[in-house]
């Protein structure tokens, strides 16, 4: 009977896996692409480091996906010590940053099992780390605040915190560090290097300053070490910039098809709330996504999808699992066309901005019923 059980079981996973994956909506993401965007990062700044920075399931693409992409990257940081923990067991001696360091002072132990690196920001980890002597140095960042007020020691403050940190005997290396408010803009990078600097005149060691932004827009802030986040994975970190301006190519694709079609007549509307009404006689399609995958809710009518190929829109409000889209510019769609949501010949960025938000928001909000798909072409 317990073997009987256990055939059922097997044959009963493997129909949900295969139904589950019968819903033509894919995530893919391009380890090429990955890649591609790491090293013209590294190109721009030729004479730094660049960390990937694989934080939030690096960016919702997968954080063990982006580290068998990106095995020559000069370091990773992340956010969630179980994902650097698991970074460390593919990467045995990369550097491997904690973002946000430690919370309590258990982590702080396995920090140091780990040997991962670590930023210090305020008063409370400096604590932490004056009472926890035991165990090996560890790599630290000292983060300064030089005005995106979030996290950091503020720039008078910098000195003695550099002091408790050595006197503490708990520091393999000390790096300093900080993140800019507004490396997007043509001057947003001047105050904040000046605040910068002045906290560490006199202080010879490496630093690290530059984000996306500011590996592509701000030279003189590069410094020993960049952390290259969302331009890792094909998205614009720019308002007036599109990542195709800046040479990104798109990590992740949003994919689906056609489920149904519909012929409206004039008049009649589609979707919850009838927010859509069509003027003339109209084909709609029928796509297999919605708010559940991850879409926005908030898009509006009017925001930019493909339907094999075709450049078309949304119409009407997008509900948990469809979206209605207008088929005028692609006559020949039908059920079971493409359609892509968002990434190659779509920008995440474009969609974003239709939905009022940042690609940002969009790759890490994929829901976890959507299936993944790896692509490695050139």
């Amino acid at each position: 009977m317990a073997i009987l059980r256990e055939a059922v079981s097997v044959r009963a996973a493997a129909l949900r896996e295969s139904l589950a994956m019968s819903r033509p909506i894919r995530a893919t993401v391009s380890l090429a692409a990955l890649r591609h965007n790491y090293w013209l990062a590294k190109r721009t700044a030729p004479r730094s480091k660049v960390y990937a920075v694989l934080k939030a399931n690096a960016y919702g693409h997968g954080i063990e996906r982006a580290a068998r992409a990106l095995e020559r990257a000069d370091g990773f940081a992340t956010l969630e010590i179980d994902g650097a923990i698991a970074l460390r067991e593919r990467h045995p001696v990369a550097p491997i940053l904690l973002l946000e360091g430690w919370f309590e002072p258990a982590e702080l132990a396995a920090i140091r099992a780990a040997d991962l690196a670590s930023v210090v920001h305020c008063e409370e980890q400096l604590r932490m780390l004056e009472a926890e002597r035991r165990g090996a140095p560890v790599d630290l960042w000292l983060k300064v605040n030089t005005g995106l007020n979030r996290l950091g020691f503020a720039p008078v403050a910098l000195k003695d915190a550099l002091e408790r940190v050595r006197r503490s005997g708990a520091a393999k290396s000390i790096t300093l560090m900080t993140h800019f408010a507004r490396a997007d803009e043509p001057e947003g990078t001047r105050e904040a290097m000046r605040r910068f600097e002045s906290a560490v005149e006199g202080i010879d060691l490496p630093r690290s300053l530059a984000n996306s932004a500011a590996i592509f827009a701000h030279p003189e802030s590069h410094a020993d070490i960049c952390r290259l986040g969302i331009a890792l994975y094909g998205a614009t970190p720019f308002a007036d910039r599109p990542a195709k301006a800046l040479g990104l190519r798109a990590a992740m694709t949003l994919s689906s098809k056609l489920i149904g079609v519909q012929a409206l007549a004039p008049g009649e509307a589609v979707g919850y709330g009838s927010t859509f009404a069509a003027a003339q006689p109209m084909r709609i399609g029928i796509v297999a996504c919605g708010y559940a995958d991850g879409y926005p809710r908030h898009a509006p009518s009017g925001t930019p999808i493909l339907v094999d190929g075709a450049r078309t829109r949304t119409v009407g409000r997008v509900s948990m699992d469809m979206i209605a889209v207008d088929l005028t510019p692609v006559p020949s769609a039908d059920v079971g066309s493409p359609v892509v949501l968002w990434g190659e010949g779509m920008p995440v960025d474009e969609v974003a901005i239709a939905a009022g938000t940042v690609g940002y928001e969009l790759l890490c909000g994929i829901a976890p019923r959507v299936p993944f798909a790896e692509a490695d072409a050139p």
